[in-house]
């Protein structure tokens, strides 16, 4: 719909009203087929980066994040999708981690949503700092990725490898194999 140019000049100032558009549509809208349909438009306009400084300037990484703790599972779906779209760029990443994004990412991986959970995996493995990774690999998230990687779903154990391979130590790997064989589906078992 858009050229692809910087932003600037007058396709810049279309793009940005329509975003805003958007963006009240999804305020003033009380229909939730409206919200879930602007939701999903934004999540796809965050995919490119001629989009980032509109999108934060209509504070759109705090609409995506709020998402995340919504009872509505599509909007959560859309929400993270746009959040992992958004976390490429190196200023969207750090407000995402100053905003109780790696929480909020985390608390996605128990979605019953295949889309959600991958959008999740997908971005922990963008939000890694060295500030933020041992909060991302963290044991319980270590040890959520050792039961996707042996899911009959190729798609998420694929990636669960690629993130237990990529980001985790073997001392961490040890220690989350360690917890699962006290455990029962990631739930301590009372002790004695």
């Amino acid at each position: 719909m858009f050229p692809r140019r910087g932003g600037s000049g007058a396709q810049g100032s279309d793009r940005f009203e329509y975003l805003q558009a958007l963006v009240t549509e999804f305020q003033d809208t009380d229909s939730q087929e409206a919200k879930e349909q602007v939701l999903a438009n934004l999540a796809n306009f965050s995919y490119d980066p001629a989009n980032y400084e509109h999108l934060r300037r209509l504070q759109v990484p705090d609409l995506f994040l709020d998402m995340l703790t919504e009872d509505q599972e599509n909007l959560v779906e859309y929400g993270m999708g746009g959040l992992c779209n958004l976390c490429l760029d190196k200023v969207n990443k750090a407000y995402i981690l100053q905003n109780r994004g790696v929480e909020l990412v985390t608390g996605c991986l128990s979605s019953p949503r295949e889309e959600t959970v991958l959008s999740a995996i997908t971005a922990l493995m963008y939000l890694v700092t060295p500030a933020a990774r041992s909060q991302i690999t963290a044991p319980p998230v270590v040890e959520c990725m050792l039961r996707f990687s042996l899911s009959e779903n190729k798609r998420l154990s694929n990636l669960a490898e690629v993130f237990l391979q990529d980001y985790c130590s073997p001392e961490q790997l040890e220690r989350a194999r360690s917890l699962q064989e006290h455990s029962a589906l990631g739930i301590p078992l009372p002790r004695d």
